[in-house]
């Protein structure tokens, strides 16, 4: 049974909350999907079965949490990502953050910078309602955010995406690509070769933009956006477990 959150801003969050051993980590999920994932639910068994302290959550419009998905936008569920890491873990927090999670789990250590252990991303999407929805709008799509305030897009794993004016205005708002992205602490960057929502190129570009001690990029060859594989599970927990290791958790 899911617990629930209220946040500062009123939204209503539901979680899932494994205490144990930290650092805590901390499931940010991807635009659109839930927490009912299976990377989070195999992140979850394998921190049951290693006495680790796990969190995963719906953010608002998401899963189970309240609100309508194309009423959301990025710093929405940012301020959701903060509201459930401040109320409901304590001491250092490790995210793991998938496609739209691995911007959120950026913007997390942007804002706690004190409380990050480490970072794991799987096809992290940072900036991409400027770099990959902006950009790629035809000139009809931008008329059309601005007039109707809302556009269509397909996707390859669900119904159409509806993406808000307010979506874009404020991801401008929260871009990490365009000014000094320091990450002092152990991180691991994942990516399949056949993702056909984030390119190699997006990967490759956050990984040359960060700077850090410690930071490795692994590409799964034939891997799609769903990184959900028996072999993808099996690389992202290696991926968590050396970043322990390295922080010294």
């Amino acid at each position: 049974m899911s617990e629930y959150l209220d946040t500062p801003q009123g939204r209503r969050l539901a979680y899932h909350r494994n205490p144990g051993r930290g650092p805590w980590v901390v499931f940010c999920g991807g635009l659109k999907s839930d927490m009912e994932g299976s990377k989070a639910l195999h992140l979850e068994a394998w921190a049951q079965r290693e006495g680790r302290a796990f969190l995963r959550f719906d953010y608002s419009g998401h899963g189970e949490s309240s609100g309508a998905f194309t009423d959301g936008c990025i710093g929405d569920w940012h301020e959701d990502t903060l509201a459930a890491v401040d109320a409901l873990t304590e001491g250092p927090v490790l995210p793991v953050g998938s496609s739209m999670g691995g911007w959120q789990a950026l913007l997390l250590a942007r804002a706690r910078p004190g409380r990050i252990a480490g970072m794991v991303t799987i096809a992290a999407a940072p900036d991409f309602t400027e770099d990959g929805y902006w950009a790629g709008f035809s000139d009809a799509q931008k008329a059309q955010l601005e007039t109707v305030g809302h556009v269509e897009l397909p996707s390859d794993y669900m119904e159409p995406y509806v993406i808000t004016r307010r979506m874009i205005e404020d991801g401008r708002a929260r871009l990490v690509l365009r000014s000094p992205l320091r990450l002092p602490f152990p991180v691991r960057f994942l990516q399949g070769t056949d993702d056909t929502a984030v390119p190699v190129a997006t990967a490759v570009r956050l990984l040359d933009h960060a700077e850090g001690p410690d930071m490795r990029l692994t590409l799964v060859k034939d891997a799609d956006h769903r990184f959900s594989d028996e072999t993808c599970l099996d690389v992202i927990e290696t991926a968590l477990e050396d970043v322990l290791e390295r922080a010294g958790a």
